[in-house]
């Protein structure tokens, strides 16, 4: 179920611009070079996100990258919910989303993500945000295998949602989820012939 479209669509696509903009700002790479760690995109995997940032073995940088990559999901998120309303709150946040993972700044190569779709559903709703984070974490205390907690956590993250009674968030989690499990198409691959890197390994990048 998605929240009654009451704003002007002039500014729907104002909140929409503003959100890939900020969802496009390519903090691990930032990060990474403020630490003097090298160029992201050179390094383990080449994705520009908390995970890379890791392999670096710069734990303070990892979860610095983390912080904001999540914080610019639900940055816009609130930003536009406290200015427009609910719809143009969730399509912020999915713009966002869009922005991490095709940001203009890098040719439209950006991250897979993770941390933008937890930081975006903790802002629009917190329950299940938490929840995701949850499984996140309880997936990735397991198995600790970063993508393996990734897809788990979006896949449930509807269902929280609606369990949770925050089902006008739904259809936001869903959208979002399936560009995470396209995202992460090469770590289903590695995820089914065992050659998927846990957290913290280095890994070449492919």
């Amino acid at each position: 179920m998605l929240p009654p479209l009451d704003t002007a669509p002039a500014l729907l696509a104002s909140a929409a611009l503003a959100g890939y903009l900020l969802g496009s700002i390519p903090f691990g790479i930032v990060i990474a070079r403020a630490f003097g760690l090298g160029d992201l995109r050179q390094i383990g995997s080449g994705n520009i996100g908390a995970t890379n940032v890791l392999r670096t073995g710069n734990r303070p940088a990892a979860f610095l990258t983390l912080v904001l990559d999540a914080g610019k999901g639900g940055f816009a998120v609130l930003a536009a919910r406290a200015t427009l309303g609910e719809d143009a709150a969730q399509l912020a946040g999915a713009a966002a989303f869009l922005g991490h993972c095709f940001p203009v700044w890098l040719g439209f190569r950006g991250g897979k993500g993770v941390a933008t779709f937890l930081g975006t559903l903790l802002a629009a709703a917190w329950p299940g945000g938490l929840a995701a984070c949850a499984t996140w974490a309880a997936v990735a205390g397991l198995f600790r295998i970063s993508s393996l907690s990734a897809l788990a956590a979006s896949a449930l993250a509807p269902a929280w949602l609606v369990i949770l009674g925050r089902g006008e968030a739904a259809a936001l989690a869903v959208a979002l989820a399936v560009l995470v499990w396209v995202r992460h198409a090469g770590n289903i691959r590695r995820l089914l012939s065992g050659t998927e890197p846990k957290i913290g390994e280095s890994r070449r990048k492919s």
